[in-house]
């Protein structure tokens, strides 16, 4: 079955809608992150597209991650608790919750601004060029999954 469409204003904002519903003090279901910590982590994703703070894997990496990892990520299956996650997605200082709060809905929204047809075979860093479907479930299962880890 189809995912929800993220870069859809109706499912960005139900996205939104849902991180409203947390604070600095929503404990997790499961995991070790918290609330702050987690919202740092969903940014990475973003960070990956808009930023360039995060560097390309080399060749063999990008290879392996292709061949194992990529049709977890941006299938449909939902993720199960407790996935090891890439180094760059740990988070483990300290995070201001409103900061990363703010930095999370503000990449949400200019991703859905820009549109599916801006993702249609664009490079993602890990896996290479994606088309809009794969994009769409990668953002979209990921805020998911772990707006789930916090009840919201």
């Amino acid at each position: 079955m189809p995912l929800p469409n993220i870069f859809t204003k109706e499912v960005s904002d139900k996205i939104i809608q849902r991180i409203n519903n947390l604070s600095s003090e929503t404990p997790p279901l499961w995991g070790k992150m918290n609330a702050s910590q987690m919202l740092a982590h969903c940014t990475v994703v973003y960070e990956m597209v808009y930023e360039t703070k995060h560097k390309k894997p080399n060749a063999f990496m990008s290879f392996i991650l292709k061949l194992i990892v990529k049709d977890k990520i941006v299938g449909e299956k939902p993720y199960s608790h407790n996935l090891r996650t890439a180094p760059q997605f740990i988070m483990t200082d300290s995070k201001n919750f409103d900061t990363e709060k703010k930095r999370l809905i503000d990449f949400i929204n200019k991703t859905q601004e820009l549109g599916e047809g801006h993702f249609e075979n664009k490079e993602n860093l890990s896996f290479g060029n994606l088309n809009k479907t794969e994009w769409n479930n990668m953002f979209y299962k990921h805020l998911d999954h772990h707006l789930s880890q916090f009840g919201v």
